[in-house]
């Protein structure tokens, strides 16, 4: 009997592939609503998400190259509460208006997660609004059986602790479960946990250092659709679609 009862999914690149078309364009909408003429380029985004959180890389931008009007310390920490507070709800916006759809193979494969009964979490930075947004709407006949979003914990990704904290809470060791991320920072904090890890990487990670991951492949992969491509792991008759049993069986 396989010892895997659990699957931790990251969000944001992993479920809808948010990052460049969702949280860039409400940082960017954000900005012109506070009467900013910041914006952040599609290259310059990249750089930005090698810092987990969108307050903290708001600030980095301040620090590193300052916002169009001059700000204090004490102004920006204010500001940035108050903007990112408005990104989350545009961001929310986006998601559920459609625009932005889920990765492929993602709905499939968690469908086949809970058919074969193994829990399934999320374990993202993203604010716990937008987490609902997906979980609660996109997803709702998916049953998620622990959310984790925010500033839920105090260190996020690459540090370990959003995973640790899922595995105590679900009283499991982490040979029980397994992770699917796209990101460095989110290897290195699945890994740290000592979790097993498929990578699904896009286009804003496949270039970054992602080696550490267990099955490295493009997507999950549509029978249908968008096949996978696989870049490395021993997923025996691999056929361009990832399946659960097929993960269950490796990791376990």
């Amino acid at each position: 009997m396989s010892k895997i009862k659990a699957a931790f999914f990251d969000q944001d690149g992993v479920i809808i592939d948010t990052e460049r078309d969702g949280h860039r364009v409400s940082f960017n909408m954000t900005f012109k609503e506070f009467g900013f003429t910041d914006e952040w380029s599609v290259e310059y985004y990249h750089e930005l998400l090698q810092i987990a959180g969108g307050k903290e890389r708001m600030k980095h931008h301040w620090k590193t190259k300052g916002f169009s009007k001059p700000l204090t310390e004490e102004e920006i920490d204010n500001l940035v509460k108050e903007m990112h507070k408005r990104k989350t709800a545009l961001f929310v916006e986006l998601i559920e208006s459609g625009q932005l759809p889920l990765r492929p193979g993602i709905h499939r494969f968690m469908k086949e997660l809970m058919d074969a009964g193994i829990k399934i979490g999320v374990c993202t930075t993203s604010n716990e609004k937008a987490a609902k947004a997906i979980t609660e709407k996109i997803l709702s006949d998916i049953k998620f059986d622990i959310v984790l979003a925010g500033d839920v914990v105090e260190k996020k990704k690459p540090d370990p602790e959003i995973y640790n904290l899922a595995l105590s809470k679900m009283g499991l060791n982490p040979e029980e479960a397994f992770v699917v991320e796209d990101s460095k920072n989110g290897v290195k904090a699945s890994k740290a946990a000592g979790l097993k890890t498929i990578v699904t990487f896009n286009g804003y990670t496949e270039e970054e250092d992602i080696e550490a991951g267990d099955v490295i492949v493009s997507c999950l992969g549509e029978p249908d659709g968008e096949k996978a491509t696989m870049r490395k792991g021993d997923i025996k008759d691999f056929d361009g679609i990832v399946h659960a049993k097929q993960l269950i069986e490796l990791f376990g």
